[in-house]
């Protein structure tokens, strides 16, 4: 399927193995969070634990918040499934777009994903030597950047230490990992760089712009063996458009690249912009399909 921008706020593409639907998505300003986004009267409510902080080795002088989910049907004698989110904050707010504990609560209590970990991580930042100046901000550097810095950051440092006292699956079917924007790009090169731990991305509005190199991922997926990982990606005809590239163009790039490479891949496209109000208001939904089949028989 091609399409051209602008576009307006219709299309939702669908791709397993080479499958393509469309169907009608919400308009402009009308993305609203679903009852699955709101507390609910006899469902289990996890713990989030922190925040907490971490000192970066692999990000020398940086210092990151993060957060813990931990579902109320957590058994340390079952290994649970493991989420990270990027820009973590923004996901773990009870009053954000996402909502992600309450959105875990409730599809966790309906059997609708597994018992799962929520990790949420903020990109590091560079305290100021001089005392009443601004941090640095490191995100860029850590989420835009393509190769495998960020997910060995996660692998030999983060993971093992601040998840040290829970119970995560070994299964790479069990770890998943999500981000916004550049966090989205981010997620996506976690799982591009070690598929062998992350079977599962999810993007909401992701940078696959020219700010350090993200552009090319389009053309490299078309070029390398295709990798056993589930994307699911959204984004809207309103997203960026600036010196970097256009955010919503990119994201019809990647879509079109995992659909040729025949990925089990899912692209909502709306008419949304560069924020989270569509990827919330769709979160229980992207979730159920990343997870629907997780753990197999």
């Amino acid at each position: 399927m091609h399409t051209r921008l602008p576009l307006p706020g219709w299309l939702l593409i669908v791709g397993i193995a080479g499958f393509v639907c469309t169907q009608p998505v919400c308009g402009a300003g009308d993305y609203k969070l679903g009852p699955d986004s709101m507390p609910k009267d006899g469902v289990p409510k996890g713990e989030v634990k922190g925040p907490f902080k971490w000192e970066s080795q692999i990000f020398p002088g940086t210092v990151r918040d993060y957060w813990i989910y931990v579902p109320a049907q957590y058994n340390s004698a079952k290994p649970a499934a493991m989420m990270i989110f990027q820009d973590g904050g923004g996901y773990v707010s009870s009053t954000g777009s996402f909502r992600v504990p309450t959105v875990f609560d409730n599809l966790i209590a309906a059997k609708e994903m597994p018992v799962t970990i929520g990790v949420f991580i903020n990109p590091g930042t560079v305290p100021s030597d001089e005392p009443g100046k601004k941090a640095r901000s490191n995100r860029s550097f850590e989420y835009d950047s393509l190769g495998d810095r960020y997910v060995r950051f996660l692998l030999e440092e983060f993971i093992p230490g601040a998840l040290k006292d829970y119970s995560i699956t070994d299964d790479r079917e069990g770890w998943a990992i999500c981000g916004i924007s550049s966090g989205g790009i981010c997620a996506f090169t976690a799982a591009w760089e070690r598929p062998d731990k992350f079977s599962k991305v999810l993007s909401h509005v992701g940078s696959f712009t020219n700010i350090r190199g993200g552009h090319n991922y389009e053309a490299m997926i078309r070029k390398t063996e295709r990798k056993p990982i589930r994307v699911f990606l959204q984004d809207g005809s309103h997203d960026l458009d600036n010196l970097h590239g256009s955010w919503p163009l990119a994201a019809q790039q990647m879509a079109a690249a995992l659909k040729f490479m025949g990925y089990d891949y899912r692209f909502e496209f709306g008419d949304g912009g560069h924020n989270g109000k569509h990827g919330g208001a769709i979160l229980p939904d992207s979730l159920r399909w990343l997870w629907r089949d997780y753990p197999k028989p």
